[in-house]
């Protein structure tokens, strides 16, 4: 069985290389995501402090991303089980 160093030795340089670029592109692309989090905290902030309802931004955000056929049968969906729970 191969140690860890006889694995590692084994790689080349140019695979070692290879994995270091995409190792730091991943730590890069992280630290990004956690600052547009941040920059989207505030903007929600924002919205708060305008009196706005950000659990209500939150979802009508999430439907603007979807597909509006898509969106049309969840709402046709919701309606028939409220229907179905308010006999």
């Amino acid at each position: 069985m191969m140690s860890e160093q006889d694995r590692v030795d084994s790689m080349g340089d140019a695979t070692r290389e290879k994995l270091r670029q995409f190792i730091a592109r991943v730590e890069r692309l992280e630290a990004e995501k956690a600052e547009l989090a941040t920059d989207i905290r505030e903007v929600y902030s924002e919205m708060k402090s305008f009196g706005f309802d950000t659990k209500v931004m939150r979802k009508l955000i999430s439907l603007r991303k979807q597909d509006e056929n898509e969106r049309a049968e969840q709402e046709a969906l919701l309606d028939l089980y409220m229907g179905a729970l308010n006999d």
